[in-house]
């Protein structure tokens, strides 16, 4: 009797043994590891998520493909736009196109950043690697496929209309094009981290995007937009206003345009189409709008990593109550053992013989 609770007090010291060094998680018990450091686990996430865009499909080169084709037919229908009057809407209208639906088609990778969003859940959630080293991961794989799609669609576009000569103010087009495109996918990320639903993420992505194009100030001038809600906040909200005034100044500074609509050949100058045409806040630089976008991109990842903290806290909060009320389970178990031996554990000599 003696021997088989000495052997069932070893079997519960063995399970508190455990219990110490393991967690419960998902079902299935888990040894904690030692995590690797901040560098490695952002240099491993980036790598992998390289990796798994360039071989999906539909992730990057698709769009490439979609680009390009768009590009050259910008280019074809805006060739060598000039310098007289019409040549004034048609560089705003092209302007206009790339900011609003070049940058809107990077919903089309919504699918893509919900598995990425899967992924990082059920990793995040087995401890592998924390929130701020996704977020890193995923900003730095997708940046040089994102500035290719900037670069080579962008130059073909941009020379074929005859945009502004000058090595400058192509970069300054790419620069805009690129920050715009990462702005809208940090937007997806965002939407993909509160909206897993394939369906309902494009529908919010989308329908976000569209207002901020719609109080950017170009299909309907700053001036005329209501007060109420459009200009008062949302024009100032909408990062396709900051895109928009800059590739205005990158493209219309320094130029001169004919008036011939009415022949009498009237000379006007960029400066005085941005103020008069285009509505543009002349009181600061192209350079100062491109620092409001690369400002607002930063914004958004922050918002991505807030969001995803909060979820993870959330998880764990919600897990470790779990754990508790296992453990508080299993210590009321052990209290109820009673005095006999376990079954399954009860030694020979102490199984009673019938002496009849």
């Amino acid at each position: 009797m003696e021997g088989g609770r000495r052997v069932a007090w070893k079997v519960m010291r063995r399970i508190s043994l455990i219990a110490s060094i393991k967690y419960f998680q998902g079902g299935e018990m888990l040894e904690k590891r030692s995590h690797a450091s901040f560098t490695t686990q952002s240099l491993v996430l980036t790598r992998r998520s390289c990796v798994n865009m360039s071989r999906d499909p539909g992730y990057y080169w698709m769009r490439f493909a979609v680009y390009v084709g768009i590009a050259l037919s910008l280019g074809s229908i805006y060739y060598n736009v000039g310098s007289n009057y019409r040549a004034i809407e048609e560089r705003g209208l092209m302007v206009a196109f790339v900011v609003s639906f070049m940058t809107f088609m990077t919903v089309g990778g919504f699918p893509s950043f919900v598995e990425d969003m899967k992924v990082f859940q059920r990793e995040n959630l087995n401890g592998h690697y924390g929130c701020f080293a996704f977020v890193i991961g995923n900003t730095l794989s997708s940046m040089p496929y994102v500035l290719l799609v900037s670069l080579v669609p962008g130059a073909i576009a941009y020379f074929l209309a005859g945009f502004q000569n000058g090595f400058g103010h192509f970069i300054y087009f790419a620069l805009v094009l690129f920050t715009s495109m990462m702005i809208v996918e940090s937007l997806m990320m965002n939407v993909a981290a509160i909206v897993p639903n394939f369906l309902m993420g494009i529908v919010t992505g989308a329908g976000i995007q569209g207002l901020q194009i719609l109080s950017g100030g170009y299909f309907q001038l700053p001036s005329e937009l209501p007060k109420a809600i459009w200009k008062y906040p949302l024009y100032y909200m909408s990062f396709h206003k900051y895109a928009y005034q800059g590739m205005f100044k990158n493209e219309f500074e320094g130029l001169k345009f004919t008036d011939d609509m009415f022949g009498n050949n009237h000379i006007m100058s960029g400066e005085d189409v941005l103020r008069d045409r285009w509505q543009a806040e002349m009181g600061h630089s192209k350079w100062v709008d491109l620092v409001i976008l690369v400002g607002t991109l930063i914004l958004y990842r922050l918002v991505f990593f807030l969001i995803i903290k909060t979820k993870e806290k959330v998880v764990h909060a919600r897990k470790a109550s779990t754990s508790i009320l296992s453990n508080r389970s299993t210590q009321i178990m052990a209290k109820s053992l009673p005095p006999s031996p376990l079954h399954g554990l009860t030694l020979p000599q102490d199984i009673p013989t019938n002496n009849r």
